[in-house]
């Protein structure tokens, strides 16, 4: 195999807060990263997404960036930093890094500059906007965050955008200077050696420079980013704030830059009203590398829903390479959200298993290995601003963010008495030291998987095509010069007896220390409950 490393790619998100704590202080850091690199070489990830470890004042913990070349004394230094990617690097595996382009904390010396007066070098480098007449801001934008995206600062008597926190001020990228300002921050850490980054809200840069309204959205319609169904935000088309024709002028220089730095790889996350084909517009070769969506985060898990989601971005990206996540740092767990309050104990290792067989990349959120429920965290423990806003019918993000279970007793192996999010106590049974005692747990199970899967050309690099099955059960083709696989889940709790033809003219195969729950029979398959099925044809 012969393509560029990020093609196929197993990709771990870390969220440094809550990975491993070096220091005792409550929060997870990057020494304690670097500790734990050689259980991710071991898991068999091609690559390291690690969430931001930039200086802020963590309202949105770390998504709020006061200086974007510097590391927060949470997380540690530069200089720990560069020991992370050399280890890293030894040991064979990528790193890419987080980069929020679109706005800053409202802390960062750019917008003490921008608010400080209306005629300062930086006076534009905001959104920045007068009152209506009556006071009211000066269109109908709202927050992702809930309530109204403008707030009023009096020092400029102006409104200043923010699409998500009010401490978040937006960018104004129809300013050739902060264009330039925010490559210049890519550059400095391509040049420190990243292999790339995951580019956050990348279609947020842009807003509509006339300020004009978003259009109502019908209530049938209302369907939001991933997060609560009681938030505003779904009221809208967000036509004007969000994904303008500008971004894609931006794409091409972020494009053009990393192409000065051969093997840096773009990462792009998308929330659009359209999120695919906001996809299928930003990933080409002269654009974006890859791109993720939020279409297999969200509670529907059903074979014809996966199936409608691939193949509508494979239609419309046939050239493009997109990149599948199920879970990460902004939703509930995927065990639970698709499996309830008692996922069947196959589930886990089945979506791992399911998601890097699709064509594309992979995300695999730390925790997913381990099979981790959605974590209960009381009210008087949150921290998500997200959750504190619209509790209790939406509980924020927090359950998904708790600390990694490393062990199953005391601070459960993360380093600290105190952390800054609860230790799951229903995570205790799930830690890595009690899984690596079970040779059948999901953790050496999807191990298991992700080294047979290397392996594998087809899978790694080959295109795509479903198969006509009856539901639950999901089917399709991976073919790549010498090699066909043919690919049957069972997404069902119960067995089931599939009948399929094409399954007459392949060989069952057998994945070492991965347990499969199918068998041919005559006129098709019957797989176990959560059963897969891999043949060569």
């Amino acid at each position: 195999m012969t393509h560029a490393w990020w093609r196929g790619a197993v990709i771990y998100q870390i969220y440094p807060r809550s990975f491993q704590d070096s220091n005792g202080d409550g929060v997870g850091d990057l020494p304690g990263i670097t500790t734990r690199l050689e259980y991710l070489k071991a898991l068999g990830v091609d690559a390291l997404w690690v969430s931001p470890f930039f200086k802020s004042p963590m309202a949105d913990f770390g998504y709020d960036i006061a200086d974007f070349r510097d590391v927060d004394p949470l997380f540690g230094t530069l200089a720990d930093f560069d020991q992370l990617l050399t280890r890293a690097h030894a040991l064979g595996m990528r790193v890419m890094i987080d980069q929020v382009l679109s706005h800053t904390s409202i802390e960062h010396a750019w917008f003490a500059e921008s608010r400080a007066s209306r005629d300062n070098p930086k006076a534009d480098w905001y959104v920045w906007a007068d009152a209506k007449p009556d006071g009211s801001p000066p269109n109908n934008w709202l927050s992702i965050f809930g309530g109204v995206a403008w707030t009023w600062d009096s020092r400029r008597r102006q409104y200043y955008l923010h699409n998500f926190l009010s401490s978040q001020p937006q960018l104004n990228f129809h300013h050739a200077e902060v264009r330039q300002a925010q490559l210049d921050n890519l550059q400095f850490w391509l040049e420190r050696g990243v292999d790339g980054f995951r580019l956050d809200s990348i279609n947020f840069p842009y807003h509509d420079a006339e300020l004009r309204d978003n259009p109502a959205k019908p209530e049938h319609l209302r369907i939001g980013r991933g997060f609560s169904p009681d938030n505003p935000y779904a009221f809208q088309y967000h036509t004007y704030n969000n994904t303008r024709p500008e971004n894609l002028g931006l794409m091409e220089d972020v494009r053009a830059l990393f192409d000065a730095y051969p093997g840096s790889v773009t990462l792009g996350e998308i929330s659009s009203d359209d999120s695919l084909a906001t996809m299928a517009e930003y990933v080409s070769p002269t654009r974006l590398h890859m791109a993720y969506s939020f279409e297999l985060l969200t509670e529907e898990s059903s074979a014809a829903h996966i199936r409608a989601t691939v193949e509508a971005l494979e239609s419309r990206m046939p050239e493009g390479w997109p990149c599948w996540a199920v879970s990460n740092h902004d939703v509930q767990r995927v065990a639970t959200r698709w499996g309830g309050a008692h996922p069947h104990p196959r589930l886990p290792a089945q979506l791992v298993a399911l998601v890097a067989s699709l064509r594309g990349s992979v995300c695999l959120y730390q925790g997913e290995e381990l099979g981790l429920p959605e974590a209960e965290v009381p009210f008087e423990q949150l921290q998500d601003p997200y959750g504190i806003a619209f509790w209790p019918n939406f509980k924020g993000r927090d359950g998904c963010r708790t600390p990694m279970p490393w062990q199953s007793e005391g601070d459960a192996g993360f380093g600290s008495d105190a952390p800054w999010l609860p230790v799951a106590e229903s995570h205790r049974a799930l830690s890595v030291a009690q899984q690596e005692a079970d040779p059948e747990s999901t953790l050496h199970v999807t191990r298991a998987f992700l080294h047979w899967r290397k392996q594998q050309p087809a899978l790694v690099e080959g295109d795509i095509a479903f198969i006509d099955v009856p539901t639950p059960a999901l089917a399709f083709w991976r073919r790549s010069d010498g090699q066909t696989l043919c690919v049957v889940f069972n997404l069902s709790d119960q067995p089931v007896d599939i009948p399929m033809p094409e399954a007459d003219g392949v060989t069952p195969l057998q994945i070492p220390g991965f347990p499969m729950g199918g068998e041919r029979v005559e006129g098709g398959l019957r797989l176990a409950a959560r059963g897969v099925f891999f043949g060569a044809a």
